[in-house]
């Protein structure tokens, strides 16, 4: 069966994922060329806030394609397709056939042929679920359909590993710098530069500096210490809408601390998380489960506040580091 010559593709393209390849790899398959609409800038607005720039995801899809694809800026819905006379198909997912179709009708009143519809199956990720970009902004999945925390990994207890230390002390983030004993400085700074995601502030000294400067960070971890010294003064967390306990020995990650982070993320009320032992690795465990452009602030003893805004590298650098720690069912 002789190929068709020319398919055209429409879409948003953020987070450019196996999905998204699977998709092209049918456009391939069946067409000579293939024309890839993105969705310009202005277009993505009203999508979300943390999709990627009209560049960005251009640069991604050539990056991985061949010189039988080219890409191109789509301004509206339907783009060139209703009267382009050189294309003769275009592929589509099944929530978007309809526009397909709606195109269709409208080339055959410009007296144009119909193209040739091409519906692709959605690709499945580990667990089922179709991977899309809206999940990989959610924070459920990376761009291969991996979770970032399975089951299985949510059930064990992850314990400290010493040839780690030197590279968890150093600011994972950026470092907002301030006197220890005004912190309000640093942290003021940081709020200055955070997204438009949510909170999540790690640490007694944190967690009482922004209530101290008017800001209830949407999940707050706390657990009666800093400089591994009980505080004389414990915070006070009555501003909290919902109030959670985890036990979490000083140098590991149990299943208790994973149930309630991922509990807090998934309610829309501020939550404080009251950990009997230490948080000081729940960043590694908020940043894997997080959605993309979630902000963890946490502070760095003798220098300020850190502040990492939750993306797929701090996503990757998190995965890598839980992967060296030792395992206890």
């Amino acid at each position: 069966m002789a190929k068709l010559e020319r398919c055209l593709v429409g879409g948003t393209f953020d987070r450019f994922h196996n999905g998204h390849k699977a998709l092209l790899n049918t456009a391939l398959d069946v067409a000579e060329l293939v024309e890839v609409w993105i969705t310009n800038d202005a277009m993505s607005a009203n999508k979300s806030p943390f999709l990627e720039s009209f560049e960005d995801r251009r640069e991604s899809i050539l990056a991985w394609a061949g010189e039988r694809i080219t890409t191109h800026e789509l301004e509206d819905s339907m783009g060139p397709a209703p009267f382009r006379e050189d294309c003769d198909s275009i592929i589509c997912t099944p929530e978007t056939l309809g526009n397909c179709q709606l195109i269709n009708e409208i080339r055959l009143k410009n007296g144009l042929m119909p193209l040739e519809i091409i519906e692709a199956p959605h690709t499945l990720d580990e667990v089922g679920g179709i991977i899309s970009s809206t999940r990989i902004r959610a924070g459920i999945i990376d761009t291969e359909g991996k979770l970032w925390l399975n089951e299985s990994q949510k059930s064990q207890t992850y314990i400290f590993h010493s040839g780690l230390d030197s590279e968890l002390k150093k600011p994972s983030g950026e470092l907002f710098l301030g006197p220890e004993d005004v912190p309000e400085v640093a942290m003021s700074a940081a709020m200055e530069n955070i997204a438009p995601g949510g909170l999540v502030a790690v640490g007694d000294v944190s967690v009482a500096t922004l209530l101290d400067i008017g800001v209830v960070p949407d999940i707050a971890l706390v657990d009666g210490m800093t400089k591994r010294k009980e505080l004389v003064e414990k915070v006070d967390l009555s501003g909290f809408d919902i109030l959670l306990n985890a036990s979490n020995p000083a140098g590991e990650i149990t299943p208790s601390l994973i149930d309630s982070i991922s509990a807090a993320l998934h309610n829309d009320q501020t939550t404080c998380i009251e950990v009997d032992g230490e948080e000081d690795l729940a960043p590694m465990i908020i940043h894997l489960l997080a959605p993309l452009g979630t902000n963890v602030v946490y502070g760095q003893p003798g220098k300020g506040v850190v502040l990492r805004i939750t993306d797929l590298d701090a996503k990757e650098h998190c995965r890598r580091l839980l992967s060296c720690f030792e395992v206890r069912n």
